[in-house]
């Protein structure tokens, strides 16, 4: 019997149909070991040892793959043609061998592109030793990222309170963003006006031209800077006599994009169908696992001879010889750091159409996506006639140009499409244009000036930034989903209207990590190590040298931070973030005097300020002046509030005196109390303007947490609150989410128990458990930290060590910090060993009686 060892069941499923009953087919589910998320799991001081820990079901499906190997003649390691890949078979024959289980048992190495029979069986034919370069470049990227990690994480915490983790790529990525933010925030427009004609032809053929050139002189974007200059030009335009001066028509050919890698099917599926990189990733995964198409993490743009051969089929039989190439079409890569390894992303059968796939959902839409951009790429180019028409007024002064295209031959175009980013002109927006000659008469119907502004760069899109991140050469393109993903989850940046916005902390992040570790989020520092981390791959260079050339000017850019103040952090911050956290200009565009103008008191300067909960703006006088506001510039607004707060009424319930007020973590409402008594507050939620709480918006806000009634099952009350993420129903540590912060003040009790029945039904205690909430990463190895309801309480979750919330910490309150802590602690603890069942005694009358021999 032959073990073979893929990734997943559903893998492992197919392709035991493949083999037959001479192989016997096991799934390792990823990756069987990790670096313990603790420190010390990767030791420079002792050339960069890693320790490796596999979980209990990891460890189980070893022990299973190892049992299976005694009786087996041959070990089979199949796993995906990567190098992950690789380290996952590395990482299982290391620790089988550790298990002593592969005593006379031959070990080989297969790899197909494909999950179809005659990939499989020729895969087997075709085994090779592990690839040791591979998994070098797979430890070698594995321990720059915990060290990256665990050694920046730890500072951000001390020197920025209130942020999270920072990844190596992700850090990089993240800059991306809110450098294209800030271009965004300090554009300038800049005025420029057009001159547009209506004509037309002898034939009635109505068409526009645009003032071209005026005295001679050809004009460029800017020559018409002001409605002025416009004018003037437009009276030479309605000159009219217009006669055409110059006609040039000439055929231009577009050919095919290649099928799709990795990164373009990300940015495709974003642009088509609005998938987000990791649902992208994962409809994929699905339809590879199928056998539907070939791997998806790729950077090659060729297919095998035999799907050229299939295409060029499939083609002919669709569409006819008309759309057949000679020969073909044959690609090569334009990013950097391609290692075109594999083949592009394709169907294993063309002959499976889109519309004879059964799939349904998004792996329908994928597969047909990837099916149709296949297929075009083999297609004849598609033919356009661009027709330039020059025309000349009367008085020579005034020069119009039309332009006009026409599909000649539609060729791919009839089948596929590119989509296109934001800010990519339109190469099919010009229509057809009248036939005709030079001398040929147009008459004037009429012309106008328009007023124009520059536009700012657009925001990234997923699709745009992972074409950014490829084009620079950062990271790589089987990442990509995870990246964004993780600057989502840590709340670095959100996605809206699917453009990316970055967060408040994740600027702050960013400005520090640009101050002080600037060598680290450089574009061509991180696109350099790519390329050593493939140069590693490749064999030319020591992995561990690699690392230690790193090491040993990270550590020093590490060590010297401890000794930073927190003033020096907040006197950088406060410089690289002025134009975003001090607007020059008032909400009407008039320029401020000085921006950082105390609006309260006049005399004290505006500053950030660090608290435990992350970055403010404060006033220089404090505590004469007590003015303070959230961060976000957007928030400036909610200065106008006077932090000693404006009187809204008095309460009818209580009489005291209702104020709103604004601080640190934005405007909230506050009912005075007596001398001993501690005033009652309650934050205004977002959405709701500051200026629109009136003293009856007040006394809803003041009345949370509110009694909803009593829980039928156990008489214990159901309350309704407002918390950090948003509106609640509560009952016992039961937490329920409630649509809008509207319906806290008048949802019933039927409504409120159905939530929270649903909840704890979700929650089930078990293997089906939904987390409440994802905190962000843990820095060491990048894996989510979970927020879960339990049979005993609330409880942090990181791969399988639970970690029970502190009595006084709700799942609404508890960081990714104080997550961390708990977690780490609660790996560094022995496990407690099960005490083995206490023995009963026997009658005293019934023991036998020993001799002294005996007993010796």
């Amino acid at each position: 019997m032959k073990v073979v060892v893929v990734e997943s069941p559903a893998k492992a499923k197919t392709i035991n149909k493949y083999l037959g009953k001479d192989y016997k087919v096991f799934a390792s589910y990823g990756h069987v070991r990790d670096l313990p998320s603790k420190d010390g799991s990767v030791d420079p001081d002792n050339d960069f040892e890693m320790i490796w820990q596999a979980d209990s079901k990891s460890a189980s499906r070893i022990k299973e793959i190892a049992e299976a190997t005694k009786t087996a003649d041959k070990l089979i390691l199949a796993t995906d043609p990567d190098r992950e890949g690789e380290a996952i078979s590395w990482h299982l024959l290391e620790a089988l061998e550790k298990r002593k289980a592969l005593k006379g048992i031959a070990v080989e190495r297969v790899v197909f592109n494909a999950i179809t029979k005659s990939a499989v069986t020729t895969a087997m034919e075709q085994p090779r030793e592990i690839d040791q370069e591979l998994v070098d470049a797979y430890l070698a990227r594995r321990a720059l990222d915990y060290l990256v990690g665990f050694n920046l994480s730890p500072v951000l915490w001390r020197k920025l309170p209130g942020s999270r983790s920072a990844g190596r790529v992700q850090s990089v990525a993240l800059r991306i963003i809110c450098q294209r933010e800030l271009e965004i925030e300090t554009f300038q427009p800049q005025e420029y006006w057009s001159v547009e004609a209506d004509l037309r032809a002898k034939d009635g053929t109505s068409f526009k031209a645009r003032l071209h050139a005026l005295d001679g002189e050809n004009l460029k974007k800017f020559s018409l800077p002001n409605e002025e200059t416009a004018t003037k030009a437009l009276e030479a335009v309605k000159i009219g006599g217009y006669s055409v001066s110059s006609v040039e028509s000439k055929p231009v050919k577009r050919n095919p994009p290649p099928p799709f890698i990795t990164s373009t099917l990300q940015q495709e599926a974003s642009r088509k169908l609005g998938f987000t990189a990791k649902r992208t990733m994962g409809a994929a995964q699905k339809l590879y696992e199928e056998g539907r198409i070939t791997y998806m993490r790729t950077d090659g743009v060729n297919m095998a001879e035999e799907a050229y051969q299939a295409s060029r089929k499939q083609i002919e039989s669709d569409y006819g010889a008309r759309y057949l190439p000679e020969k073909p079409r044959r690609y090569s890569s334009k990013a950097k750091n391609a290692q075109e390894a594999h083949e592009a992303i394709r169907p294993t059968e063309f002959s499976v159409r889109p519309e004879a796939y059964r799939g349904d959902g998004d792996l329908k839409k994928l597969y047909t996506l990837i099916w149709r951009r296949a297929v075009a790429s083999q297609m004849e180019a598609a033919v356009f006639e661009r027709t330039t028409l020059d025309f000349m007024s009367k008085d020579k002064r005034a020069q119009l140009r039309a332009t006009g295209q026409v599909v000649v031959f539609d060729g791919f175009i009839k089948l596929y499409t590119e989509g296109r980013d934001d800010g990519d002109e339109d190469e099919d927006a010009e229509g057809r244009l009248p036939k005709m000659k030079e001398s040929d008469h147009a008459d004037l119907i009429e012309a106008k000036s328009d007023q124009h502004f520059t536009q700012p760069p657009p925001r990234f899109t997923e699709a745009s930034l992972v074409k950014r991140l490829e084009e620079l050469g950062i990271g790589r393109p089987s990442t990509y989903a995870s990246t964004l993903s993780t600057l989502e989850d840590r709340e670095y940046v959100r996605l809206e209207k699917k453009q990316l916005i970055p967060e408040d902390k994740g600027r702050l992040v960013t400005a520090f990590l640009e101050n002080f570790f600037a060598r680290y989020v450089e574009y061509d520092f991180t696109a350099e190590l790519e390329e050593q981390l493939d140069v590693i791959s490749d064999g030319k260079l020591d992995w561990k040298a690699f690392l230690r050339e790193f090491w040993t000017q990270f550590e020093a850019a590490v060590a010297d931070t401890k000794e930073l103040r927190v003033s020096n952090v907040l006197d950088a911050l406060n410089e690289a973030l002025g134009p975003y956290v001090f607007p020059r200009t008032d909400e009407n565009g008039n320029p401020k005097a000085n921006p950082r103008e105390c609006p309260l008191c006049g005399e004290g300067e505006l500053s950030l300020k660090l608290g435990r909960h992350g970055a403010f703006v404060g006033c220089s006088r404090y505590p004469d002046c007590k003015f303070t506001r959230p961060f976000s510039a957007d928030s400036e607004k909610d200065g106008a509030i006077n932090p000693e707060g404006e009187e809204l009424g008095l309460h009818p319930d209580t009489g005291e005196a209702v104020f709103l007020k604004t601080g640190r973590f934005g405007p909230y409402v506050e009912m005075s109390a007596g001398e001993d008594e501690k005033p009652k507050r309650t934050s205004v939620p977002k959405g709701w303007e500051p200026q629109s709480i009136d003293l009856a918006r007040g006394v809803q806000l003041l009345s949370l947490p509110r009694d909803v009634g009593e829980h039928p099952d156990d008489g214990e009350m159901i309350r309704a609150n407002l918390g950090r993420y948003g509106p609640y129903v509560q009952h016992h540590r039961t937490f329920a989410n409630v649509q809008t912060v509207e319906e806290l003040f008048d949802i019933g009790l039927n409504r409120a128990v159905t939530l929270i029945e649903d909840k704890k039904a979700k929650r089930g205690g078990g293997r089906g458990a939904e987390p409440l909430k994802e905190l962000g990463k843990h820095p060491a190895d990048d894996e989510p930290i979970h927020v879960y309801e339990g049979r005993y309480g609330p409880y942090v979750k990181h791969k399988k060590t639970n970690a029970t919330l502190p009595k006084e910490t709700t799942p609404d309150t508890v960081t990714l910090e104080q997550a961390i802590e708990l977690i780490d602690a609660k790996a560094k603890k022995p496990a407690k060993k099960k005490k083995a069942p206490a023995k009963k005694k026997k009658p005293a009358a019934k023991k036998p009686v020993k001799s002294k021999a005996e007993e010796s």
